[in-house]
């Protein structure tokens, strides 16, 4: 059954598409990975990925290497399915929009 690609409002902001895209491309990253590679404050990053976390887009996992603590995240299954809707839909709109262009002759 495949569903009409739509958009996500959970991730129309930049920023939370910015880290949804990113994490499409690894099975799990670490915040500070996340946050050095879309150029974010410690601030930005932690209350854009609540907030990815509550719409059930990513999954938060906090553990130690060694003493230290460390926080890792990653896409849901779920959530690579809305981003995938999203990024079509965003490319129909945008196949729409050039094929209502007359063509121009020079």
């Amino acid at each position: 059954m495949s569903r009409e690609p739509r958009l996500d409002p959970a991730v129309q902001h930049p920023t939370k598409l910015a880290v949804v895209a990113f994490l499409s491309g690894c099975a799990e990253a670490d915040f500070k990975t996340v946050r050095d590679r879309l150029e974010l404050t410690d601030s930005a990053l932690s209350r854009t990925l609540s907030g990815l976390e509550e719409s059930g887009h990513v999954t938060v996992r906090k553990g130690f290497v060694g003493k230290r603590p460390r926080t890792w995240v990653s896409l849901t299954g779920e959530g690579r399915t809305r981003l995938a809707s999203h990024l079509a839909a965003l490319q129909q709109i945008a196949a729409d929009a050039l094929a209502a262009v007359p063509e121009t002759t020079a």
